[in-house]
């Protein structure tokens, strides 16, 4: 795949999206990137196991000191278990992008995201969320996106789309939305007694980003020669609902009428 660069900036803010670079053996990766934060993100996708009855995907979110610039030394040389920040990251990335996957669908699907990169202004959850859809469309993967997602936060009377780690500290807002191009589908936020207008305005405001988003996208799979799939359900086995309308139906209607 050749390698191509995208970049889509607000107010000075902008998000590098790279194809290409890294993780060739992956169904689909992307490194995305803002500031000096760089997150690379890959999905996956295999055949379904037989007598799956439910969506078997896979979100994991990962750090590494290294990302950081420290190195672990002492007794413990071992990265330890995952951080809390870490879980709730994978939970971040799973819950806009799970629905936007057909129903019918049974494959196994893995979706990873790791921070290679991390300048402590920069927070790298919302470039992952966005980054699990460009990953899962490069992948060829039934997909009803894409999908996008940024942090709103609010310093004074002003909005700012994807904030530091400082502005959010001192802001009334923090607030991730994520969208597809039919809505909004997630909203996660904390705020300091902040009326209802204020935070509706917010959820506007920030899903304008998200379209932005979305259409660089769209731009980014034309370049690159794709089409987002979307398969044709599989004709369901009409067996046992057949079997149960011939053998039942009547019965029930009986007890219905009595009742």
């Amino acid at each position: 795949m050749a390698e191509i660069d995208k970049s889509i900036s607000f107010d000075g803010r902008d998000i590098r999206l790279k194809v290409g670079l890294l993780a060739p053996q992956a169904g689909g990766s992307v490194l995305i990137e803002s500031g000096d934060t760089a997150v690379l993100v890959t999905a996956t996708r295999s055949e379904a196991r037989e007598g799956i009855d439910f969506l078997p995907l896979t979100v994991d979110y990962e750090e590494r000191l290294y990302a950081a610039g420290r190195i672990p030394g002492g007794i413990m040389r071992r990265e330890g278990r995952p951080p809390e920040r870490a879980i709730l990251t994978s939970r971040l990335i799973d819950r806009p992008l799970r629905p936007l996957f057909p129903s019918w669908l049974r494959d196994d699907l893995q979706v990873i995201a790791l921070t290679l990169s991390m300048d402590e202004l920069v927070p790298p959850d919302v470039l992952a969320v966005t980054g699990a859809s460009i990953a899962t469309l490069i992948a060829q993967i039934p997909f009803y996106g894409p999908m996008a997602a940024v942090r709103v936060g609010l310093v004074g009377d002003d909005f700012i789309i994807n904030p530091t780690y400082a502005e959010i500290e001192a802001g009334d807002l923090d607030l991730v939305v994520a969208g597809s191009p039919d809505g909004v589908i997630m909203v996660e936020a904390g705020a300091n007694q902040l009326p209802e207008r204020d935070i509706i305005e917010a959820i506007d405001f920030g899903y304008e980003a998200v379209r932005d988003l979305i259409q660089a996208q769209r731009d980014l799979i034309a370049e690159l020669g794709l089409t987002i799939v979307l398969q044709e359900p599989p004709i369901p086995d009409q067996s046992l609902e057949n079997y149960i309308r011939d053998r039942a139906s009547e019965e029930i209607k009986k007890i219905t009428r009595s009742v």
